[in-house]
């Protein structure tokens, strides 16, 4: 039995033998829960102690009856619970004055899961877009993905905020050729050559297109080359862009030939720069949004990474979506959102409340009686004076 499986059951053992458990868990959902019954479990366990069930409110042993509603409420919408279940989470939590504990344990492998799974549905908008010559979707996808991390970070206690995590995650496999490759290979082509004919085109892309977009590292190298001739106010054309390339050694180290450069400045027919930079652009977009998913699925599935630090270099692992876009919009004449600002009171209370109910030292809590056993003489006997 995995770790992870112990720790639900645990928890919802603790809430069967001790409901006002429930009170310290406000920041635990049935959705953070992996099985189907343990979810519908403690909603109907939140549902009757938000009701008031005379379990929520008893002083001595809990009666049968919070087990057997319990497990009523719960199968109006799951199939094969029973009260035999129920009561074998009840033998299986160690101490119910852990709950919090063992929720926080529920908590964080669902971080980890929801994670992974916006990250997958973020990689596939990407690869759908990319085919479709759209970005909307994967945008739209890292949105929520964005939020679902601000919301996590919020319910784990801790502040969210990009951190690098260093050595990036190794992917669990190859990336495969993202969808449309040849075409963008071949817009990236025909914009360099109208680039290298007319540089007069290059005052159309210049302010939004950077030699990281292209797909090909030698088609961006050409890029970055007619980007500083630009900038130097120098002449473009065949001999120029070739003594660039010279200078900053890419013919030397084999990155560029001058065959590739001559092709590129002949033979190329009429275009629009911003047209065909918008293009690449657009597939830089999708390019990008994927290998952002991909990094951010790879930290996910790292169990050994804690909460915190995956949700912040998730959102790390965003960034570079995140500059891209800005560009993109800037392309197309829509300016970027204006982030909300940060509180003046500092962090939520939901979110204080979330920590301390993780980390807040507990008092011993007295042994609690099995549903329907009342407690022994023993349990409340006062302890003896004739001892010092």
């Amino acid at each position: 039995m995995s770790p992870l499986l112990e720790a639900e059951q645990a928890v919802l053992g603790a809430v069967l033998l001790d409901p006002g458990q429930l009170r310290q868990l406000g920041w635990l959902t049935p959705e953070h829960f992996h099985r189907p019954v343990h979810q519908a479990l403690f909603a109907a366990v939140r549902k009757l102690h938000a009701d008031r069930h005379p379990a929520s409110t008893a002083e001595s042993a809990v009666p049968l009856s919070w087990v057997t509603d319990a497990v009523a409420e719960a199968g109006l919408h799951v199939r094969g619970l029973s009260a035999s279940y129920a009561h074998s989470l009840a033998s299986a939590c160690p101490r119910p004055g852990h709950a919090p504990v063992y929720g926080r344990m529920v908590l964080e492998g669902a971080i980890h899961r929801s994670i992974t799974a916006h990250a997958i549905r973020l990689h596939q908008a990407a690869r759908a877009d990319a085919l479709q010559g759209d970005v909307e979707g994967a945008l739209r996808c890292a949105d929520v993905l964005r939020d679902v991390l601000n919301d996590l970070a919020r319910r784990w206690g801790t502040e969210p905020r990009p951190v690098d995590p260093g050595a990036p995650p190794a992917p669990g496999s190859a990336a495969a050729p993202p969808p449309g490759w040849a075409k963008a290979a071949e817009e990236e082509r025909v914009l360099l050559g109208v680039l290298a004919e007319r540089p007069k085109g290059m005052d159309e892309v210049v302010g939004w297109l950077r030699p990281d977009d292209f797909a090909d590292p030698a088609r961006g190298e050409v890029y970055r080359c007619l980007d500083a001739l630009h900038h130097r106010g120098e002449p473009i054309d065949r001999i120029t862009l070739l003594w660039e390339a010279q200078r900053r050694g890419l013919l030397a180290d084999g990155t560029l030939s001058s065959d590739q450069l001559a092709a590129l400045c002949g033979g190329v027919g009429p275009g629009s720069a911003e047209w065909l930079g918008e293009q690449v652009l657009r597939s830089s977009v999708t390019r990008t949004a994927a290998a952002s998913a991909r990094s951010i699925r790879a930290l996910a599935e790292d169990e050994a990474l804690a909460p915190g630090r995956l949700i912040n270099h998730a959102l790390h692992a965003l960034g570079p979506l995140n500059e891209v876009r800005t560009r993109w919009q800037s392309a197309n004449g829509h300016p970027p959102p204006t982030p909300p600002a940060p509180s003046p009171n500092g962090p939520p209370p939901a979110r204080v409340h979330a920590a301390r109910a993780r980390s807040a030292p507990r008092p011993v809590s007295p042994p609690v009686s099995r549903p329907g056993v009342a407690p022994s003489p023993a349990a409340v006997r006062p302890p003896s004076r004739g001892h010092s």
